[in-house]
């Protein structure tokens, strides 16, 4: 059993920001030359998630219209008192409520299957970062593992 891991860095431009990386996780299972096995993908942030879906741009802004309905910036959220809050408050803290109840109806990890060398995806599958709060430099970890 073999492992490669990569960390994948991005720097989103605003909320809602849909960014694909299906082919930098090609390219580094390419490079991995693992046949068989798994990769692992893993956002290291609780105000982004993963989506994998199609990117066709009328789906986009149907799911940032879902987002937006399912926990919209607007609405008054506990977290976002800065003053109340106990825990996990630094000094560039902004008030994020509505990204982290988004980011709890979407993925923090995706497991796809490696068969012969090849990222085992649907026909219209990609895999996207999405961020959920405002511009900001964005971590994901790839890891696979096989044969």
């Amino acid at each position: 059993m073999k492992t490669s891991n990569k960390l994948l860095e991005f720097k989103t431009e605003k909320i809602f920001h849909f960014i694909d990386f299906t082919s930098k996780a090609k390219e580094f299972l390419d490079s991995s030359k693992i046949e068989e096995g798994f990769l692992n993908v893993q956002i290291l942030h609780t105000s982004a998630a993963l989506i994998l879906n199609e990117n066709e741009p009328l789906l986009l802004e149907d799911i940032r219209n879902h987002l937006e309905e399912s926990a919209p910036q607007e609405k008054d959220y506990k977290h976002d008192n800065l003053a109340k809050r106990t825990v996990n408050v630094c000094d560039n803290e902004c008030k994020n409520g509505h990204s982290h109840c988004n980011a709890i109806n979407l993925l923090s990890t995706i497991t796809l299957c490696v068969i012969k060398g090849r990222l085992q995806l649907g026909q219209w599958q990609s895999l996207m970062l999405v961020e959920l709060d405002s511009a900001r430099h964005r971590k994901v970890q790839l890891q696979i593992i096989g044969k």
